[in-house]
């Protein structure tokens, strides 16, 4: 493992708590491993457990995402992981331009809940990456609290609203040892 990555919060005028770190390694079958720690949200709202199968819309409750980019082009992939074990992948030809993806080995998803917290560990296959290293991440969390308020928080925010699309927010490059 690495050292621990510290994403942040989008200003907002509600009260901000918590942290979120993500920590990442490369798999020997050259898939790679993300972990993201979540605590610190005495509020926090977790979607129920349940099957670890593809879903839409992940993203509007609490869910942890990467955004997947070869450095030489516009186009992308987003992967979403919710606590709840559902995922789902899109594939962007540029800034919001969706285009078909089938996934055909899905990511496993673990997750250890906490009081305030969680740890969700994703595994991502290497045919789901959209290219070999060395590849360019946006890390992003939705968290979503009990009064139905979010957080939107990542390694850098690139725009002056919450948009984990745009591409220079993929600051994270990871290459492979």
């Amino acid at each position: 493992m690495n050292t621990p990555l510290t994403l942040t919060p989008f200003p907002s005028p509600f009260a901000q708590t918590g942290n979120i770190r993500l920590t990442w390694r490369w798999l020997d079958d050259g898939g790679l491993q993300l972990d993201y720690q979540v605590d610190g949200f005495p509020q926090l709202r977790l979607p129920a457990a349940g099957p670890a199968q593809a879903a839409d819309g992940l993203w509007q409750h609490t869910c942890c995402e990467a955004f997947i980019a070869r450095p030489d082009t516009s186009a992308y992939r987003e992967f979403n992981f919710s606590p709840s074990g559902a995922w789902a992948v899109y594939d962007f030809a540029d800034y919001r331009q969706a285009r078909p993806f089938l996934a055909e080995k899905p990511p496993t998803i673990t997750v250890d809940r906490s009081s305030d917290g969680f740890l969700l560990s994703a595994n991502v296959d290497r045919s789901l990456l959209p290219g070999d290293a060395p590849l360019q991440l946006c890390i992003t969390c939705v968290i979503e609290l009990r009064d139905d308020s979010k957080q939107y928080w990542a390694l850098h925010h690139a725009a002056p609203q919450p948009d984990f699309h745009q591409r220079n927010s993929f600051i994270l490059t990871l290459a492979r040892p």
